[in-house]
């Protein structure tokens, strides 16, 4: 199972950037695909998740800015950001959790390479 996550870059404070993960790997089922973040000198974070059922969750500093979805046919899972801040900067991961293969076999808690946003004037 891989993950590939793009749609990173640089945009100006208050702007939108739209971030792409996709998996790959014979993959039957994903139960939570989430994107998380981490800035320099910082602990990785919960941005925001989402199960095969659609409940969200979000941290409380992005809400109302921030959404997620995915597409359970595609097995890719979006954030569209808004209204972006500076403190919104940091490597963006894309985490897929209890990934279930067509071959019954399970895969738990992968993690796809960072994209990076950058919020600056």
């Amino acid at each position: 199972v891989q993950l590939q996550a793009s749609g990173g870059g640089l945009v100006q404070p208050g702007g939108s950037l739209r971030l792409s993960c996709a998996a790959s790997g014979s993959i039957f089922s994903i139960n939570v695909a989430g994107w998380y973040r981490q800035a320099p000198g910082k602990q990785r974070e919960l941005v925001a998740a989402m199960t095969s059922g659609g409940n969200t969750n979000y941290a409380e500093s992005v809400k109302g800015r921030f959404t997620i979805s995915r597409d359970n046919v595609k097995n890719t899972v979006y954030l569209q950001m808004n209204s972006l801040k500076p403190e919104d900067t940091a490597v963006y991961f894309c985490n897929a959790d209890r990934v279930r293969l067509h071959s019954g076999t399970y895969h738990w808690s992968v993690w796809g390479q960072g994209t990076q946003v950058t919020v600056s004037s």
